[in-house]
């Protein structure tokens, strides 16, 4: 997997930069979590909101690293 990527001389970690994929993914997925009504399902909104973030950069990292390797 690529550590870092150089951005015209500036060092940018891997992992922030899935990071921001994985928070642009996460605020679609609230999205739509919102606009089905899904959200009334859930018990704790934030505890799931940051699971789901969790989740969503470990499966952007992990096909990043199938990719890219």
């Amino acid at each position: 997997m690529i550590g870092e990527f150089d951005l015209q001389g500036i060092f940018v970690p891997a992992l922030l930069a899935w990071a921001a994929l994985a928070l642009l993914a996460n605020a679609l997925a609230r999205r739509l979590l919102q606009r089905f009504g899904l959200y009334r399902l859930i018990w704790h909104r934030p505890l799931f909101d940051l699971a789901l973030l969790v989740i969503l950069l470990g499966a952007i990292a992990a096909l990043a690293n199938r990719i890219l390797a």
